[in-house]
């Protein structure tokens, strides 16, 4: 029987593939991010919960669980609540600055608050899970958190001083992926365990995971994805699958990017999946998670644990598929 259904399929698929310590770490996970988004009055608290209820992935604090093992305890379910608690922070300082109006389908704390009160939820939700690993004290954990939060921020005005330049090298996106996805990746895995395989492995699956979603902005569909297609180029941002493009049709360069609509995006996702670069960008993805598999060779895991990690990897692909 499937278990925690309310989880993607690439989720789900580990939690059915595992030990019942598993699901039942992860249960502990949203239960304490039920409890750090609830209790800072009715706005606030209700956005927050907002943010939660919508849902996600989970798959970085599924990684930070995965690390630790299952004598992780509960260090490794404070630290996996802590990640996804940033991870939701970013993702509602994103939807301001975009002023996105759905995400995942549903309408976004900056379209049903403004951007203001979508602002300070994201503010709150920084500052509970730092307030998680305060108390008691987990210093290290800290330090990485803070550092991946770091990365972010860098990514963040990287893309935005990259908006609408179409002429940007595939070496910069990358960059931009390293700072704003991988890293945070790779800090889930750190959390779990201090071993640099463990931070390779997360680097590179986070990286395969935004060439990938990237790829989905393009092809949509708009009921899978969660929102328009063609939503990056909508905001200027240029990704892999347009630079790829250009390399086949290099007019795309001539577009105007601040003149499109949504009308004349999709035809620019019609014109970039025409050039064969979504099948391109795929490959690259497939590459890294090949490459995440081989980081984890000769490592010292219970077999569960690297199956279990091998099925995470592949889960990123078949999201996607």
């Amino acid at each position: 029987m499937t278990r925690h259904s309310a989880v993607p399929p690439p989720v789900t698929a580990v939690l059915d593939a595992s030990s019942r310590w598993l699901p039942s770490r992860l249960g502990e996970v949203e239960t304490r991010l039920r409890e750090q988004a609830g209790g800072h009055g009715e706005l606030l608290g209700g956005d927050a919960s907002m943010t939660l209820a919508a849902g996600g992935k989970r798959l970085r604090p599924l990684l930070v669980l995965l690390c630790a093992g299952e004598e992780g305890g509960e260090a490794a379910v404070r630290a996996a609540a802590a990640i996804e608690l940033v991870h939701m922070a970013t993702l509602v300082h994103d939807d301001v600055l975009d002023d996105a109006p759905l995400r995942r389908g549903l309408p976004t704390v900056a379209a049903t608050s403004g951007r203001e009160r979508a602002a300070a939820t994201g503010d709150l939700l920084f500052s509970r899970a730092f307030a998680l690993l305060a108390d008691p004290p987990e210093l290290r954990a800290i330090n990485l958190l803070a550092a991946a939060s770091v990365a972010l921020a860098r990514g963040e005005l990287a893309q935005r001083r990259d908006a609408y330049d179409a002429s940007i090298s595939e070496e910069r996106y990358l960059e931009r992926c390293r700072l704003k996805t991988a890293k945070l990746f790779e800090c889930a895995c750190l959390l779990g365990r201090d071993e640099a395989a463990l931070g390779a492995f997360g680097a590179e699956v986070g990286l395969a995971f935004q060439l990938l979603d990237d790829v989905l902005d393009v092809s949509g569909p708009p009921e899978r994805t969660g929102k328009a297609r063609g939503t990056d180029l909508l905001d200027g941002t240029v990704t892999l699958p347009l630079i790829a493009a250009a390399d086949e049709d290099p007019e795309i360069l001539a577009v105007d990017l601040r003149a499109l609509d949504a009308a004349a995006a999709e035809a620019l996702c019609d014109r970039i999946a025409a050039t064969g670069a979504l099948q391109r960008v795929r490959a690259r993805a497939l590459e890294m998670v090949a490459a995440a598999k081989r980081c984890l060779d000769g490592g010292a895991f219970e077999p569960e644990q690297r199956r279990l990690m091998d099925l995470v990897a592949d889960g990123v692909v078949q999201r996607y598929s």
